[in-house]
C-alpha cells in the first residue's frame, strides 16, 4: 500500500491519474474516468481519489503468478484462469469483481438495515423514556393528591374531636359553676344570718327578741349547704400508630 499522488493516467498516459478504478485497479484522469463510466461494461465501476492509499497492482495467484480474476464458489477462494482449468477444474466459479460488488452491496444493505434498526430503536427508547417520565409524574401527583386528601380528613377529624371535647367540657363546667354560685350564695346568706345573730345578742331579753330568735332559727334551718360534687376527670389516650399504619391508608404503585 502506498500513496499515488505522482501516478499518471494509465489510459491516455499523459494527464495526472487523479482517480483510481477499484474494479480495474488502474489510474484514470478525469476525462478518461468520464469515458470509462459511459461504457456499458464499466458504468458501474467505482472510483476513489488517487491521493488516498491504493493497492500497487492486481492480486496474484501464488501458484501461477497470474492475476486473480475469479472466485471458486466450491472452495470459496480467489483463483486465476489457470486454476479454473487446473486444480479447480469442474468447480463452480464466478467473477471476482462480481463477488466483490455483491459483497459490497450486501454489506451496505445489511449495515444500512442495522443502522436504521438501531435508529428506530433509539427513537422508541427515547419515546418510551418520555412516556415513562410522564407516568412517574402522574403517579407522584396521584400520591400527593391522596396525601392531601388524607391530611384534610385528619384535620377535619381533629377539628370535630376538639369541638366535641369543648362542648362536653362546657356542660360539665357549667354544672360546677352552678354549684359554685349556689354555695357562694349560701355563704353570703350564712354570713348575713351571723350578723343578725350578733345584733340580736345585743338586744334585751323580751318577747320581741324571742320572736326574732324564732325567725332566725327558721332561717338557719332553711339554709342548706350542698355537698361538693364529684369533679369530672378528663384524659386523652393516644393510639400508638406506626409508619406502617399510615402507609395502609395509601394505595400501591407497581413498576413492570
Amino acid at each position: 500500500m502506498a500513496q499515488a499522488a505522482s501516478k499518471t493516467c494509465e489510459i491516455c498516459v499523459s494527464a495526472p491519474g487523479s482517480q483510481y478504478c477499484l474494479e480495474c485497479e488502474q489510474y484514470f484522469c478525469e476525462n478518461c474516468k468520464t469515458f470509462h463510466n459511459r461504457q456499458k461494461i464499466s458504468k458501474t465501476h467505482q472510483f476513489q481519489s488517487s491521493t488516498g492509499v491504493l493497492p500497487e497492482g492486481k492480486s496474484k495467484c501464488k501458484d501461477h503468478n497470474e492475476d486473480v480474476s475469479f472466485v471458486c464458489n466450491t472452495c470459496n477462494t480467489a483463483v486465476c484462469s489457470s486454476c479454473v482449468t487446473g486444480s479447480h477444474k469442474g468447480h463452480e466459479f464466478s467473477k471476482l469483481i462480481d463477488n466483490i460488488l455483491q459483497l459490497k452491496e450486501k454489506n451496505k444493505n445489511n449495515l444500512r438495515r442495522k443502522v436504521n434498526e438501531a435508529t428506530q430503536n433509539i427513537k422508541q427508547i427515547e419515546e418510551g423514556i418520555q412516556a415513562f417520565d410522564v407516568k412517574v409524574t402522574e403517579v407522584v401527583k396521584a400520591i400527593t393528591e391522596e396525601g392531601t386528601r388524607i391530611k384534610a380528613m385528619v384535620d377535619k377529624c381533629i377539628t370535630e374531636m376538639i369541638a366535641s371535647l369543648k362542648e362536653k367540657s362546657r356542660i360539665e363546667r357549667d354544672k360546677l359553676t352552678t354549684v359554685f354560685a349556689d354555695t357562694k350564695a349560701n355563704l353570703k346568706a350564712g354570713s348575713d344570718l351571723d350578723k343578725k345573730t350578733y345584733e340580736l345578742n345585743k338586744t334585751r331579753n323580751d318577747g320581741k327578741l324571742l320572736q326574732s330568735l324564732q325567725k332566725l332559727t327558721d332561717d338557719i334551718a332553711k339554709l342548706t349547704v350542698k355537698p361538693i360534687p364529684e369533679f369530672p376527670n378528663i384524659q386523652y389516650t393516644a393510639k400508638s400508630a406506626t409508619d406502617n399504619d399510615v402507609k395502609q391508608l395509601f394505595g400501591n404503585y407497581t413498576i413492570r
